[in-house]
């Protein structure tokens, strides 16, 4: 696993301090981070989630926070951001490619996605990650693979995405059924909120699994989820065919596809984060609306790191969750 230097609590309370002063000032500064590397910040006080009064400076101090539990979650992941400089309320764009000239100390890598070739952001820094702030790209979204095996899927994901208006203890069915699947199959799984309606899961894949074994795992699970609750549950891409389902979505686990990482802030309306948690979690109905960039300082400190476990658990033997699968077809057709 990579290493990661994460920011001491004190170091954690100066920037909190140094963006404070710097927004209720000029708008516009130079945080001083550790080991000398310093970041010009600017515009801290324009309105990022207009309707919550919460500005750019909130989403860098929800960072700065979350950076002992972040760091690890993005370390050597190629970055694609979304960058929404002038807030929610206005039309976002993605950028897939670093800027020409970044500041020091700020991780660029040349990675290679089919017969292309770019320079990307690369996390695990504390000055990369506050440096995407800046970008005001609201969200980390990291690849499921590294920089040193860009071609290997570490996790694979099932996204639960929900039509507009569906009650969210819906999902959390969903969710409890993604569970009992894995279960059968003796597959650990770790759930998140999406920090917007949906809600994350992900498996650990054993090392070197190439992303195509990781994809038709998830769809191996989404499918069987679909097909036993074809009523709240569906694998159809189409908008139309969905209808008022579910989507258990196993497209993502593509090379380049990413998901809003663990603790990421997203462009919700309520600003949420996207938060791990616990079955038990969600077997007690937890709402996405509980864990937000307002309130997640106390998430912190009562619920530590669960997200640590995706990184330790035991991956599963591919071939024993192919073979158990098929007997089970094979048993159903009987």
């Amino acid at each position: 696993m990579p290493s990661v230097s994460a920011p001491t609590r004190s170091t954690v309370q100066s920037l909190l301090k140094q963006l404070d002063e710097i927004e209720q000032g000029a708008g516009g500064g130079v945080l001083q981070l550790p080991g000398g590397d310093r970041l010009e910040v600017s515009n801290l006080g324009k309105p990022f989630w207009p309707k919550l009064k919460l500005t750019k400076g909130d989403l860098f101090r929800h960072y700065v926070r979350v950076a002992p539990l972040i760091l690890p979650v993005l370390a050597d992941r190629p970055l694609v951001m979304k960058r929404y400089p002038n807030g929610i309320a206005a039309s976002p764009f993605y950028q897939h490619r670093a800027p020409d000239k970044v500041p020091s100390g700020v991780h660029i890598e040349n990675v290679t996605t089919g017969t292309e070739t770019r320079p990307h952001l690369v996390g695990g820094s504390l000055i990369t990650l506050l440096y995407t702030a800046q970008l005001a790209s609201i969200s980390q979204d990291p690849w499921f693979s590294r920089v040193g095996s860009a071609n290997m899927i570490d996790h694979a994901a099932i996204d639960l995405d929900p039509p507009d208006g569906l009650p969210y203890a819906r999902v959390l069915d969903v969710a409890l059924w993604v569970r009992d699947e894995l279960a059968t199959l003796k597959v650990p799984g770790f759930a998140k909120t999406s920090g917007a309606g949906g809600l994350h899961i992900y498996v650990p894949m054993p090392p070197a699994t190439p992303y195509a074994a990781g994809f038709v795992f998830a769809q191996i699970v989404a499918t069987m989820v679909a097909s036993k609750h074809p009523k709240l549950a569906t694998i159809e891409r189409s908008l139309k065919t969905r209808g008022r389902r579910i989507y258990v979505d196993y497209m993502q686990n593509a090379l380049g596809k990413t998901l809003a990482s663990a603790y990421s802030a997203r462009a919700s309306d309520f600003a949420g984060v996207s938060t791990p948690i616990t079955w038990d979690d969600v077997e007690a109905g937890v709402s996405p609306k509980d864990f937000t960039i307002g309130n997640f300082a106390e998430r912190i400190k009562s619920a530590g790191d669960p997200w640590a476990g995706l990184r330790t658990a035991k991956a599963p033997d591919l071939k024993a969750v192919l073979k158990s699968t098929t007997k089970s077809t094979k048993s159903t057709k009987k």
